[in-house]
Formats: C-alpha cells, sequence, structure tokens
C-alpha cells in the first residue's frame, strides 16, 4: 500500500443536483496524492456523478481544487476509463485505430502517423495486451475491451487516472489479472487513482483509501480503517462483508 500523502483533491461542499433531485450534498473530502482512492457505495449514491465533477462534466456548487504536493492549485492531466463504451460493434476499426483516433489529425483511411503507432503499441504493451493490435474493436472480450480503454486513459501520460468500475462483467480470475496489472502500473507511473467500484474485495485488496457516499459524506481514510462493518452498514443499510484474499507478490517476498 502506499503511504498517503497530501491531497492531489479537496472537495468542498460538494453539492450536485439534477432536475432538483439532491445526488450528492455538501461533500467535503480529500483524495491523497500517489493513492489508490475507491469512492464505494450503494447504487445511486453519487459514485459516478463524483467522478464526472472531478472530469468537469456536470455542473456542481461548492468547490474542486486540485493541487500539487506544494499545495498550489494545477491543472492535472486526466486519465479515463468509463464503465461501458457504447459504439457499434460492427464498426471496421481496429484497436490501433481506436488508439490512433483522437490524435490523428488526418482522417485514418489517409493513413496514419507512425509515431502515433508506436505510442499506441507502447502503452499496449504497458497493458499487457500488444497481441490485440490488429484486432477489431466489436471482437474484443470485456477484459480485452477494459485494457484496450486503460491503454487509451494512458495515452495522454496522466497524473490522475479515474476508472468507473473497471471490472465489472469480467469474470474472477480476470478481474484479479486486471486489478494486479493496475497495481503494477500504478506503482511504475506513481500516479493518482480514482476508482469507483460496487466490488469492496477489489477496494479492500487494491485501494489505500476510501470514501463512502450515500448521497452525502458517510466516512472516509484509510481502507483498512473505514471498512468496518459498522461503517459498510451506515453505508449500505444492511449485513455486508468484504473478502480479502492474498495477493502473490506480497506473499512472494514474506
Amino acid at each position: 500500500m502506499t503511504e498517503l500523502s497530501s491531497p492531489a483533491i479537496q472537495f468542498q461542499n460538494l453539492s450536485v443536483s439534477f432536475d432538483g433531485i439532491k445526488v450528492l450534498e455538501n461533500i467535503s473530502a480529500e483524495i491523497p496524492a500517489g493513492s489508490v482512492t475507491a469512492l464505494v457505495g450503494p447504487n445511486g449514491a453519487g459514485k459516478t456523478t463524483a467522478l464526472k465533477v472531478i472530469l468537469n462534466k456536470v455542473p456542481f456548487s461548492g468547490k474542486v481544487q486540485f493541487l500539487s504536493a506544494e499545495g498550489q492549485t494545477v491543472t492535472p492531466r486526466f486519465g479515463y476509463v468509463p464503465q461501458v463504451l457504447d459504439f457499434d460493434r460492427g464498426i471496421p476499426m481496429t484497436v490501433i485505430d481506436f488508439l490512433v483516433m483522437p490524435y490523428q489529425k488526418k482522417p485514418l483511411w489517409l493513413g496514419r502517423r507512425r509515431a502515433l503507432i508506436e505510442k499506441a503499441e507502447e502503452n499496449l504493451n504497458l497493458v499487457e495486451a500488444a497481441h490485440l493490435t490488429r484486432r477489431p474493436l466489436g471482437k474484443l472480450s470485456g477484459g480485452e475491451l477494459q485494457r484496450v480503454l486503460l491503454a487509451s486513459a494512458l495515452s495522454g501520460n496522466p497524473n490522475l487516472l479515474l476508472l468507473d468500475e473497471p471490472v465489472s462483467g469480467i469474470d474472477i480470475t480476470g478481474e484479479r489479472l486486471f486489478c494486479d496489472l493496475l497495481e503494477s502500473i500504478h506503482h511504475r507511473r506513481h500516479f493518482t487513482m480514482v476508482i469507483v467500484s460496487h466490488d469492496l474485495s477489489v477496494v479492500t485488496n487494491h485501494a489505500d483509501h476510501v470514501i463512502c457516499l450515500n448521497k452525502t459524506l458517510i466516512c472516509q481514510g484509510e481502507t483498512a480503517k473505514i471498512l468496518t462493518p459498522e461503517n459498510l452498514q451506515a453505508v449500505f443499510g444492511h449485513h455486508i462483508e468484504v473478502v480479502r484474499y492474498p495477493h502473490p507478490e506480497k506473499h512472494k517476498h514474506e
């Protein structure tokens, strides 16, 4: 686990309403720099909305600050992995086309810049998906698509990576592999990572810091101290347990 440090993001009295209905109300919380922070709560708790606030995709009241290690206001480089990519699976687009397209100034059918292809291939290697380069985007499995979306999010060398339910639709084996891959990349790149997840085993085994939401802030802090039966009951309103599985890399050194 990462030693928690000064905040990379601060929410001050954050509120969001849609058509007069409060989705988030008076949230004051911090996301430590360099941490893996999980946003936890039941369906409709406002977790995805909080990500959209960070990305400035929804109107809000209150204040959101992005801070440097010295406490100065900064503009972060964002990477974002959505829960679902809505696209036509019949579209004739390869994985490399998808990764190059946001940076390509001319239409793809006129050719792709070699430097962009090499950068895309580098990011596919990083997420252990180099074999998918020429695969049609619409033919990918759920786990393969998540790796491609992660490669896309990493292409801008973000210092703030946001992921919305990154292991939804992936089987348990694929879930562990993806989470271990995320952890490895995080250790190499040292960015701040924010994950929305309903899977408390993922949160328990991979997050340093937790913010528990149910439209308001229920609690926040270090994962091991926050995910207690009492706090989970306050957040979810019923008996719920978390599962801790042994991490192979950690036990290798013990």
